[in-house]
């Protein structure tokens, strides 16, 4: 309807009220390079299935972009890049800016640890002529998702002389896969029986290694003692190696596309590498920005942060404080002053389970990156809550560059809830306001994200950068 012809409410209505709209509808020139973003994001995303993983990965990309291993001892000029890698699962960029630091730090911060199932101990045993490796899980998960899922063996074993061994089963087109069987319906009576919570449980989320015999009538475990063998030989590994072990089982699925447009792509470990990847593009597109950038990507989020390679730990701290060093700066000042994004996903809003979202307020698929103002659970607790002047710069970050955004919240108030690592930085005196990529499935073994909000995330990390 053309501007003449609408009435006076309509025209009031334009001007006052407000709803984020679709980007291929407002923005349709976006959608080809969004589509051609994408294909390097599959890439990154099928070789960083774990965190030490996407560390290595995003260490050779940031070489590719001009960055060094960052010296304490250093004298850095507007413009230099480094980076710091932190026991091999959690990697720092920094772009060094024209302003002084004591102007503030604009950190973006990623977790790239995800949901998955780490290994025992002691995890090899047999059972009824079966070789298994017994879990634990790690991360919010729902456990009935991972029967029958094709699973990867990914890791690093130190062995008894102090040799390192990466450690990958499962992710080559002839290597086998692995796999947590569950219930035929014919037979599951009494398992339907369960609560959803329990159609799995956490000591029945055994993977499947092997089924024949080290060929020996005088042994005992002999299929137990294959499956040794097989990692002896491949690995040089032993049964007590796995004592000096980090093996994480993930799912063996390829990063691809979904939907007959193209228009999704569909992964495993989407929370939150999505936002990792959108990060380090950003990183390495800015390359001579006012405020000096720290890019963050770090592990254990999804178990609350703690140990040392996660944000509860005191290693980003330490990193500041040698940057401050370098740049004779307050700390404390330069903390004052900076701004984070905690660049974490939030969910989409699935139709399909639309009762436990309030739809005013939640975000959807194709309308770009969430700003997310609380997380939380119920009356926000657990929660960074950003103030109206942090929502005011983000936004007026975006909106001068174009970049298509929305609001959301994780569902309906009593309906539960979620944390991020915006607390953290909140709790160093630094203005955070959670900005992501919205999921549907998130923490499923295969989660769904829009190619649209993919690369506007991208473009909003670098308007806040700039």
């Amino acid at each position: 309807m053309a501007k003449e012809e609408k009435s006076a409410g309509q025209l009031l209505k334009d001007e006052l009220a407000y709803s984020f709209k679709h980007i291929g509808q407002t923005h349709p020139e976006d959608i080809d390079p969004a589509i051609r973003f994408c294909e390097d994001y599959k890439v990154f995303m099928n070789n960083s299935k774990t965190e030490r993983e996407c560390t290595a990965y995003l260490e050779q990309l940031a070489v590719k972009e001009g960055y060094a291993p960052f010296d304490p001892e250093k004298s850095y000029k507007a413009g230099d890049r480094a980076y710091y890698i932190n026991r091999g699962k959690s990697i720092i960029f920094v772009t060094f800016g024209k302003k002084a630091l004591e102007e503030g730090i604009r950190f973006n911060i990623a977790h790239i640890d995800s949901p998955r199932l780490d290994l025992k101990p002691f995890p090899l045993y047999e059972k009824d002529e079966i070789a298994y490796f017994k879990t634990h899980y790690y991360g919010g998960i729902r456990k009935y998702q991972w029967g029958t899922v094709p699973l990867a063996m990914h890791g690093v074993v130190m062995l008894k002389d102090g040799t390192r061994v990466s450690v990958c089963v499962g992710e080559a087109e002839d290597d086998p896969k692995f796999v947590v069987s569950d219930l035929l319906p014919h037979l599951s009576a009494q398992q339907n029986k369960r609560p959803l919570n329990e159609g799995l449980k956490g000591e029945e989320l055994n993977i499947i290694i092997g089924n024949i015999p080290y060929q020996d009538d005088d042994v005992s475990e002999a299929f137990k003692l294959k499956a040794l063998e097989l990692l002896h030989e491949r690995f040089g590994m032993t049964e007590a190696d796995f004592t000096r072990a980090e093996i994480e089982m993930v799912p063996a699925y390829k990063a691809t596309d979904i939907g007959l447009d193209r228009s999704l792509v569909g992964a495993y470990g989407q929370d939150d590498k999505v936002c990792a990847y959108t990060a380090a593009m950003a990183a390495f597109a800015v390359k001579d920005p006012a405020y000096t950038t720290v890019t963050v990507f770090t592990d254990k989020e999804e178990i609350g942060s703690e140990g040392n390679t996660g944000m509860a730990s005191r290693a980003l701290d330490h990193f500041v404080e040698d940057l401050c060093e370098i740049c004779g700066a307050r700390k404390r000042t330069v903390y004052r002053h900076s701004v984070c994004l905690s660049s974490d996903v939030n969910a989409a809003y699935d139709p399909t389970f639309a009762d436990v979202f309030e739809r005013n307020n939640s975000c959807f698929l194709g309308h770009g990156p969430v700003l997310t103002k609380y997380t939380g659970a119920r009356g926000k607790s657990g929660s960074n809550d950003a103030s109206a002047e942090t929502m005011y710069h983000v936004i007026d970050c975006m909106e001068k560059e174009n970049v298509c955004w929305q609001i959301g919240e994780l569902g309906k108030v009593d309906e539960g809830g979620g944390g991020t690592i915006a607390l953290f930085m909140a709790d160093m005196d630094v203005d955070t306001v959670d900005l992501g990529v919205p999921v549907l499935a998130m923490h499923a073994p295969f989660e769904i994200t829009s190619k649209l909000d993919i690369y506007h995330t991208y473009k909003a990390f670098c308007a806040f950068y700039r």
